[in-house]
């Protein structure tokens, strides 16, 4: 049994059960990262306590309550229309990944990318994504966008940084990613479907949300953010 199932045990599998929604993270290929690769950076203690706040916040909505990783060609990969992705800035999608993550973004699905920064790492994820969308353009969001008013109203873009800079206080920025974005993808029929977090990361705000030294308002960020991103896939 892989360790963090040993610490994050699912009494429940994904595959037995039918919900209304899951919080389901990407395990696509890259670079390696603590013997799996950089997709499961924050794994899974991230992605079970947002589920833990997103069902106190939501009590409506009828969500699975633990982690469920996919790979992208995983012929069920269509059952869970919602995908998040971290460490972009590491990806290296084979060709096979690319046609199985285009049909699927195509089709309805929506894909939330955090928790990457600087120019490197930016320059790394536009190459993939013109591989992966060819002919679809990035585009700043601007505030007025609905998925910053759906269920929270979000006035700023904040930058949130990792747990250890948060804790000591600054700074908030890594490399040369000193400007927080976010950005997106529409599709022909101007669905949004990809909504990009760049020189941020709302990952670990919610991996770390108990930690008293952690500043409650990067967390709480975070979590609006999240929030609005879940009910806007689900009602568009």
């Amino acid at each position: 049994m892989p360790l963090f199932e040993r610490h994050f045990p699912r009494p429940v599998d994904p595959e037995d059960v039918l919900r209304e929604f899951y919080f389901t993270r990407l395990a696509y290929s890259g670079s390696p990262y603590m013997g799996r690769g950089s997709w499961s950076v924050d794994f899974p203690k991230a992605d079970v306590q947002f589920m833990i706040g997103l069902k106190r916040l939501l009590d409506q909505l009828d969500a699975y309550d633990y982690y469920n990783h996919r790979e992208a060609t995983d012929p069920d990969l269509f059952r869970f229309p919602f995908l998040y992705s971290v460490e972009v800035g590491h990806m290296a999608l084979r060709e096979d990944e690319r046609a199985a993550l285009r049909r699927y973004l195509l089709a309805g699905g929506f894909w939330v990318i955090d928790d990457f920064w600087g120019s490197w790492e930016w320059a790394n994820l536009e190459r993939e994504l013109s591989l992966l969308l060819p002919g679809y353009e990035v585009v700043e969001l601007s505030l007025d966008h609905p998925i910053f008013h759906c269920f929270y109203d979000v006035e700023e873009i904040l930058q949130v940084p990792n747990v250890g800079q948060g804790i000591r206080g600054g700074p908030t920025w890594e490399r040369d990613g000193f400007t927080p974005h976010v950005r997106g993808i529409f599709d022909e029929d101007g669905r949004l479907m990809v909504v990009i977090n760049w020189n941020t990361d709302l990952g670990d705000a919610w991996e770390w949300a108990e930690d008293e030294w952690y500043p409650v308002r990067f967390s709480h960020y975070a979590y609006q953010m999240g929030v609005n991103f879940v009910v806007y896939a689900m009602s568009h």
